[in-house]
């Protein structure tokens, strides 16, 4: 039998960068996750954006090379709380939703995204 990869079953780099171009204005917007992006530049943002779509790339199977920190690098120090993860999940899966993803899909980037959790939530 030969399996897609979960970078094909969500449409390969378009995809992700569709899911990651209607998600991180979800969080930008949001009057808890905001704080995050606040003092930050467009030329940061942008890179910040560009890494995230590679990340998912690279880790869904995809022919991209990730070239960032790992995320226990990435997000030390921020002071991401177990409130502030609960709020991006409720995001995440808006925009599941708002892309008409198909579960199957969903449940295979939560089950990644939850195992990301430990290096992301600090506080």
């Amino acid at each position: 039998m030969n399996q897609k990869s979960l970078y094909e079953r969500l449409g390969g780099y378009d995809g992700i960068a569709a899911y990651v171009n209607n998600l991180l204005p979800r969080l930008q917007a949001d009057p808890q996750l905001g704080r995050f992006w606040q003092n930050r530049g467009d030329d940061g943002i942008e890179r910040e954006k560009q890494l995230l779509i590679d990340y998912l790339c690279a880790n869904a199977g995809g022919p991209l090379h990730y070239t960032g920190r790992d995320m226990l690098t990435a997000h030390k120090g921020m002071k991401i709380s177990e409130s502030d993860w609960t709020v991006f999940l409720g995001h995440a899966g808006d925009t599941f939703a708002a892309l008409q993803i198909p579960a199957q899909e969903c449940d295979d980037v939560v089950a990644f995204v939850l195992s990301l959790k430990d290096d992301i939530v600090e506080a």
